[in-house]
């Protein structure tokens, strides 16, 4: 299910940035510590009373329409809002009720959006700072000082307590997601697996803006597919609306159980390629790997090799990824794409019997000494699978920290050569078990 978004607006000078790097910075945030590709932000997955979501950062609103820098930051702003399912209004508790504020008081008064005032820089907890802000409309603020972590709990107990209601997927349908960066050809594919032209297709990049979801059946098997906009570095973004499809793209992965990974081959594996397949690896989905305008390479028996192993290389996190070389414009093997999703996706939810598991863990172990540090060894005790989408497998040992990441990637290869797992990402849970 996509993550709830939540934008933190105002004017310049409220804290706003301040507020958003607590959250963050007091571990409120777990962030998930997977080999893989980061991704720039200027928001962040964080989690609140078990309740994941992501925080928006936005820029101060002024009044300046005039000023080309100060229209990008509005639209930002109104962007942020747009795609947001709470809104944070940040004014500043000390200062007072400013005009500015009324100003944006307006703009989010026509959103009808679940918003929470907050009242920011206060130093020493005082009710009478509040009443300020009666005249906006929005009830008293929450007081807090984002400086000294003040009040931040109630905050957030009443943020996770607007977020909507999850609504249930498509049943047995399989999400798959269609994310590249711009021009990868990601529309033209869609349209190739619909035999129509559902999605704008243009040589222009950026042509596609939201996420689209189509449901398609093949084979008697529901899919929902979603094209997105494509990905481009943060620095080529100059439209505040190509910015925030990347979060549209996050979206639209987070609630996919595979994501294709769509390739150039014409201009191959840039810098944006492997941060756009890292969003796939971060979330724990299924991944396919998509070398689209294959019929535009010249080719000879050894292309398809040159290019897997280049991709292996340089994606290396993602190396149980399948890769398909096609053309959406002639339809060479496109028909191969939805049955290896199929196959992909049912390895996704694969389930691994815990005695086949433990029997498997116990001639690995046999083969491969588990490593050691000043004179402590490691010891597995067992082995269960407690999740799918992705596989989970939790491990019992003397001591996790002596779970060294090359034992890690040695058992995972175990699991792979036994179980398959083709396209889905293992992750391991790792516990102390004491011998009481």
């Amino acid at each position: 299910m996509p993550k709830p978004i939540v934008a933190i607006v105002g004017r310049p000078n409220v804290g706003k940035s301040t507020l958003f790097n607590r959250i963050i910075g007091e571990r409120i945030a777990i962030v998930e510590d997977v080999p893989g590709i980061t991704r720039d932000r200027l928001y962040r997955e964080t989690e609140w009373m078990d309740k994941p979501f992501l925080l928006v950062d936005t820029g101060g609103i002024t009044s300046n329409k005039n000023d080309p820098f100060n229209v990008k930051v509005y639209n930002q702003a109104q962007l942020a809002i747009e795609e947001a399912d709470v809104i944070w209004f940040v004014v500043d508790a000390r200062e007072g009720l400013h005009p500015l504020d009324q100003e944006i008081a307006d703009i989010l008064r026509k959103t009808q959006k679940p918003l929470i005032l907050v009242g920011n820089k206060v130093d020493t907890y005082d009710p009478a700072l509040a009443s300020d802000f009666y005249p906006l409309g929005f009830g008293p603020p929450i007081l807090v000082s984002a400086e000294h972590a003040l009040n931040l709990g109630d905050l957030l107990d009443q943020t996770v307590a607007e977020f909507p209601v999850q609504q249930q997927e498509v049943e047995d349908a399989i999400g798959v997601a269609l994310i590249g960066r711009p021009n990868t050809g990601k529309s033209s594919l869609l349209n190739a697996l619909l035999g129509e032209e559902r999605v704008i297709v243009s040589p222009l990049p950026g042509t596609t803006r939201d996420a689209i979801d189509t449901p398609v059946q093949y084979g008697g098997t529901n899919y929902i597919l979603v094209d997105t906009a494509g990905i481009r570095r943060k620095a080529r973004v100059e439209e505040a609306v190509e910015y925030y499809s990347v979060l549209r793209a996050i979206r639209a992965v987070e609630r996919a159980d595979v994501a294709l990974v769509v390739l150039d081959a014409t201009d191959f594996l840039a810098e944006q390629d492997k941060k756009v397949a890292g969003i796939a690896h971060e979330a724990g989905k299924a991944v396919i790997i998509v070398v689209n305008k294959w019929d535009l390479v010249e080719k000879d028996d050894r292309t398809a090799k040159a290019f897997t192993e280049k991709i292996r290389a340089e994606l290396s996190f993602l190396e149980y990824a399948p890769v398909l070389f096609i053309s959406a414009k002639t339809g060479q093997r496109v028909n191969k794409v939805l049955p290896e999703v199929f196959k992909v996706a049912n390895e996704f939810t694969k389930r691994v019997p815990t005695r086949a598991l433990n029997a498997l863990l116990r001639e690995a172990l046999l083969r491969h000494q588990p490593p050691s540090h000043k004179g402590k060894q490691l010891k597995v005790y067992y082995a269960t699978q407690v999740k799918v989408k992705p596989p989970t497998i939790q491990l019992w040992v003397n001591d996790p920290a002596l779970m060294h990441f090359s034992f890690r990637r040695f058992l995972e290869n175990q699991i792979r050569a036994n179980f398959g797992f083709t396209g889905s990402p293992i992750h391991f849970l790792v516990r102390s078990r004491t011998k009481e």
